[in-house]
Parts: C-alpha cells; sequence; structure tokens
C-alpha cells in the first residue's frame, strides 16, 4: 500500500511473517557470531528501572511502578499467605509487583507499535489482529534469540562532543563520516547502535528526554536501504529526532522502519562504557521478553567483542 508519500510493505518472508528482518537471523549466522566470541569482556547495554526514571509518559501511559506486596511484619498482621503468623515470624517473606509501560528502559520496538493510515508491516489491521488486550500479531513471544555482528556509530565522539546538540539530526553523511573515522563498516544485517552522547544526561529526565538528538528519516532510509542494517538502536528515548524534522508528523522514523523497512528499532540503549572503550564493532546479544502481543519488547542487551 503506498498514499500520500508513505508505504507498507507486504513481507518477502511470506503471509505469515511477524518478525521482519529479523529473519536474516539463521542458526548458521548465530554459530558464526558465537565462534568469535571473545569472552574476556562484556557490556551491559541496558539502562536501571527505578521510580522516577526517563520514560514515555507524554501521552499518558504509566511511569515505572514498583511496590511491595508482601513485606516480613505485614506477612505476620495480615496473613496473606495463609501460612500464619507464628510461621511468618520465623520465616520472614518479601514480594512485590511492577506496573510499568512496555516502552520503559531499553527495550525493542516491534511491528505491530506503529503503523500508517491503520496498516501495519505485512498487511496487519487492527480489525484482524488486535484483540481486548493486545496484538495477535507482531508479539515478542515470536522472536528469535537476537543474536547478530552489530556496529557502534559513535556520531558524538566523531564531533568530539560530550553529545549533539538538542534536537539535533543525525545525517546520513554523519553516518558516513563517523564510519570513515572509526574505520568500520556496516554489513547487511548488522544491528546498528548510533551513539548521540544522550546518556550523558541520564537519569535527568528533562536533559535526557527533552529535544533529543537522534536520527532523521533520510538516516533511517541510508541505514536501511543502503547498509542494509537489521534493525537500529541509539541512546536515546525514541532513536529519532526529537522534534521531528517535518512539521505535522508523528514518529515518522519509526512508522518507516517498522511499516516499510520491516526493521525494529532499540531505544534507551547505555552506549557510553563500549565508545570509551572505542568497541565498534561486537556481537550484540538480546533476549526480547516473550510478552504475548506486546508492541515494545523489553530487553538487557550484552557486548561481547570479537576476536580477531
Amino acid at each position: 500500500m503506498s498514499r500520500d508519500g508513505v508505504s507498507v510493505s507486504a513481507s518477502p518472508w511470506g503471509p505469515d511473517d511477524e518478525i521482519g528482518r529479523l529473519n536474516w537471523i539463521t542458526p548458521e549466522s548465530r554459530r558464526d557470531i558465537i565462534e568469535h566470541l571473545d569472552g574476556r569482556a562484556m557490556f551491559d547495554l541496558s539502562v536501571e528501572l527505578f521510580m522516577d526514571m526517563p520514560t514515555w509518559v507524554a501521552a499518558g501511559d504509566p511511569s515505572f511502578q514498583i511496590f511491595m506486596t508482601h513485606t516480613p511484619n505485614g506477612s505476620v498482621l495480615d496473613n496473606l499467605s495463609g501460612a500464619g503468623a507464628e510461621v511468618h515470624r520465623k520465616y520472614s517473606y518479601s514480594g512485590d509487583s511492577i506496573l510499568m509501560y512496555s516502552h520503559t528502559g531499553t527495550h525493542m520496538d516491534l511491528l505491530n507499535h506503529l503503523g500508517f493510515y491503520g496498516l501495519f508491516w505485512n498487511g496487519w489491521t487492527a480489525d484482524k489482529y488486535l484483540g481486548s488486550r493486545h496484538w495477535m500479531k507482531g508479539g515478542p513471544d515470536h522472536y528469535p534469540p537476537i543474536v547478530a555482528h552489530s556496529v557502534l556509530v559513535d556520531v558524538a565522539g566523531m564531533h568530539g562532543v560530550d553529545c549533539l546538540p538538542d534536537a539535533y539530526a543525525v545525517t546520513p553523511k554523519d553516518i558516513k563520516d563517523t564510519l570513515k573515522w572509526q574505520g568500520t563498516k556496516v554489513r547487511k544485517g548488522d544491528i546498528v547502535a548510533v551513539r548521540t552522547g544522550r546518556m550523558t544526561k541520564w537519569p535527568d529526565a528533562d536533559a535526557y528526554m527533552s529535544n533529543s538528538p537522534g536520527i532523521g528519516l533520510a538516516a533511517a532510509k541510508y541505514l536501511a536501504e543502503d547498509l542494509g542494517a537489521m534493525c537500529v538502536g541509539a541512546d536515546t528515548i525514541g532513536v529519532e529526532v526529537i522534534p521531528h524534522e517535518e512539521p505535522d508528523t508523528f514518529l515518522p522514523v519509526h512508522c518507516y522502519m517498522f511499516a516499510t523497512a520491516g526493521s525494529q528499532i532499540i531505544e534507551n540503549l547505555w552506549l557510553e562504557e563500549i565508545a570509551q572503550e572505542k568497541q565498534y564493532e561486537f556481537a550484540f546479544i538480546g533476549f526480547p521478553l516473550k510478552v504475548r502481543g506486546s508492541t515494545g519488547g523489553l530487553m538487557r542487551p550484552v557486548a561481547i567483542p570479537l576476536r580477531t
């Protein structure tokens, strides 16, 4: 479907496809990566989850909340477990629950998250595939373990700054110049992690989230179409530049990546350590939680250097 300059793609992997470019991950590609791991170092690419953390609440979604459901003394007093006060004087019991938007912290945005004119990747529509609680298509319960070659594109480092300016739109030239500066190349099927330096503002919510730098639509198309990136991530709240470059748009990079390119994005990546170590190529290993039908795949990815 093409309309008003945007398009929704049918998957080249067939009408039942729910994972888009993640189909490029094969047993052989995973084996090739795993055989070249250098386990002497490992970098955690995720952020901590905590009360009042920077997260998307502007549209009314819940902030991250954690609360106790059982406490040692409370278990003695209220006996919610049914075991009895005397038992809980000896066997102390603590438990808790969390409430959060599925797009909180380090996570992967999935192909059922955004589309064009009510149409999502591979022709999904809400009237056919959206139930009372969740999508019947595109959830992370169908996702494979994500093990892939990855390239850090340290745009902030290339520009010689700790952090790119507010609302800076990363361009194709920025990507090209950074890859040349680093001496790296993006191969088809790579996960590309773009560093803007915005994590230097973390965890100040206003400084981190307001007018965030990020990739512009031209850079997204360059990464997806010219370089063949499988997924694109960044150290920002939304990967793309905010405010958007064009008026009267809503997350245009998201919509293009999902509906047109069939490519996921990964938000809120912690890239400071690998940038400091100049670890520009690595194995990306991440496992989205298998939450049926969710539009956001909560994950704790790691970067492991590769033997040369």
